[in-house]
């Protein structure tokens, strides 16, 4: 079987940190691409989070922050190229048909290599620009080992460790809220 991503939405912050965020469960591809042959410096805030953070949906050519590694068969492997040469000949001034089943099969081929690894692994990407280039670094998000005495519901609740830190010397932050509010209340009563 083969495997690929697609995107995830596990809150709605998609829908806020990108102009156009990708519909849940749409096949997608990294998407650097979109950036090639701008200037990365004129870019609006929120495609500099796309640039920075983001993995392309196929179909609505918005962005996701997360993408899952999903099975697929080779219909859909054929239907995603289909989609994504069609997606650059109109959307992105590709010079042909041919030239975009090309740069489609590549891209398709590439989000491919980055699912080795067990289905519903989430995917992060890292875009950074140096020496004027475009440099991505992914990461894997894996499903934590469920708990031998815990049930369905609480199978992963635990969503934080905490783990001490050796040679911190930073001294404690320690806030007097008490003593803030009454300075507060205090400054109300004179005016």
């Amino acid at each position: 079987m083969l495997k690929f991503p697609r995107t995830i939405r596990l809150d709605p912050s998609d829908t806020f940190v990108f102009e156009r965020a990708a519909e849940p469960g749409e096949w997608a591809v990294s998407g650097a691409f979109v950036f090639w042959n701008r200037d990365l410096t004129a870019l609006g805030p929120k495609q500099r989070v796309a640039l920075r953070s983001g993995f392309l949906g196929i179909d609505s050519l918005g962005w996701s922050t997360l993408a899952i590694v999903t099975e697929a068969t080779e219909a859909e492997r054929q239907a995603m190229i289909a989609r994504l040469a069609s997606q650059l000949v109109e959307k992105f001034g590709a010079p042909g048909a041919e030239a975009a089943r090309h740069a489609a099969e590549e891209e398709v081929a590439f989000a491919a290599s980055l699912c080795e690894h067990p289905p519903q692994t989430l995917l992060a990407v890292q875009r950074s620009i140096e020496e004027g280039e475009i440099r991505e670094r992914f990461r894997t998000l894996k499903p934590r080992a469920a708990a031998a005495d815990a049930d369905r519901l609480h199978a992963h609740a635990r969503a934080f460790t905490f783990h001490e830190v050796e040679g911190d010397d930073e001294p404690a932050e320690e806030v007097d809220l008490l003593g803030l509010i009454r300075t507060d209340a205090g400054s109300k009563d004179h005016t």
